[in-house]
């Protein structure tokens, strides 16, 4: 029986259906999983995505994009090809792409978590007998500590620096992960200053209905005071410009999921490192994995050989795809590419996510 999913140069191909899934190079049917920069790319002909990406798609791609969306659970059917996205978990608006075809179901994830988060649809695993997953941080020493007490830390080091008037500089990524930043802080500490693309995003989301505490871009600050206490976000390509130079002293932290790596803050050369990630962490894959109830898992980008060994230990029937995603430099290009030209970053950092 002929899979439904192949790869081919342009990205990950459905032969029955004549249409790519997040592809890397220019095709004409392009179903996306989410708007990040890795998986949204420019060129496509026809885009297919989930209706709460629209906005966000637009705003990266253009808003002239040809662009189908469909609801979390509808069905729309190409050259026989049953095709239904559903809550990844990961940001606003991803999905996990689910193929029906000749009595086989296929479900390909793209990026996703399982932890809760309050600015995007949960998780929703979807039976199905081949799973193609992520294994961005699938190894075993990834476990994400509950949110609460991530987020009570970062209030903890925002609040101790607005004390003794020093600004409190966050860098993540402006899609996604300020959102969920956001959604958690104390916003009663002191005021939050966001960078241009972050709150290009910010706008995207509250137009979808997501509850955000009020963010001022630094144009928006009349006393300068309040730099000193502020909690600010920004992309990681945004730490080499001059835009930073209006808070004077700060404390700078980074939130990433690499941030358990204790290596990682010290090769950064931040003052604090906070495990925040955006994607499933080891038990997270595996439950996940488990609740499809696929007997074939396939494996893209991330820790590919050990998550195919331990699956195929487990009696499960493993491979791999080799794909073009997880690019954060890619992310945070696109970032940059949201910044008006004159505080644009002069350089771009060493990729993180």
């Amino acid at each position: 029986m002929q899979d439904l999913i192949v790869q081919r140069p342009e990205g990950l191909y459905c032969p029955a259906g004549d249409f790519f899934i997040d592809p890397w190079r220019p095709v004409d049917r392009a179903v996306i999983t989410h708007a990040h920069a890795d998986h949204a790319r420019s060129g496509h002909q026809h885009y297919l995505a989930a209706a709460p990406a629209e906005a966000v798609l637009r705003a990266r791609l253009g808003s002239g994009i040809n662009l189908q969306s469909l609801h979390y659970g509808e069905e729309v059917t190409h050259k026989g090809v049953t095709l239904s996205l559903h809550p990844a978990g990961h940001v606003l608006g991803s999905a996990q792409v689910s193929l029906r075809h000749a009595g086989q179901t296929w479900v390909a994830s793209g990026d996703y978590k399982v932890a809760p988060d309050a600015t995007c649809t949960p998780f929703e695993p979807v039976r199905c007998d081949v799973f193609i997953t992520e294994s961005t941080f699938g190894l075993p020493i990834y476990r994400w500590r509950p949110d609460a007490e991530v987020f009570a830390e970062i209030n903890a080091w925002w609040a101790a620096n607005a004390a003794v008037g020093r600004a409190s500089v966050l860098m993540c990524y402006s899609f996604g992960k300020a959102q969920r930043i956001l959604s958690g802080v104390d916003a009663s500490i002191a005021p939050i200053v966001v960078h241009s693309a972050v709150q290009a995003l910010n706008t995207a989301y509250r137009a979808a209905g997501v509850q955000l505490p009020e963010t001022r871009l630094v144009t928006e600050v009349a006393d300068v005071a309040d730099f000193k206490r502020a909690l600010v976000l920004c992309p990681p390509g945004a730490a080499a410009s001059p835009w930073l130079q209006r808070f004077g002293v700060f404390s700078d932290a980074f939130a990433s999921g690499w941030m358990q790596l204790r290596g990682a803050r010290r090769r950064g050369g931040y003052d604090r490192g906070f495990v925040l990630s955006d994607h499933a962490d080891w038990p997270g894959l595996m439950s996940a994995i488990a609740a499809t109830g696929a007997g074939r898992v396939i494996v893209t980008h991330g820790s590919v050989p050990v998550m195919v060994r331990y699956l195929s230990e487990q009696g499960l029937q493993a491979g791999a795809f080799h794909t073009e995603y997880g690019g954060d430099a890619l992310e945070d290009k696109q970032a940059s590419a949201e910044v008006p030209a004159e505080i644009a970053p002069e350089v771009v950092l060493q990729s993180r996510t």
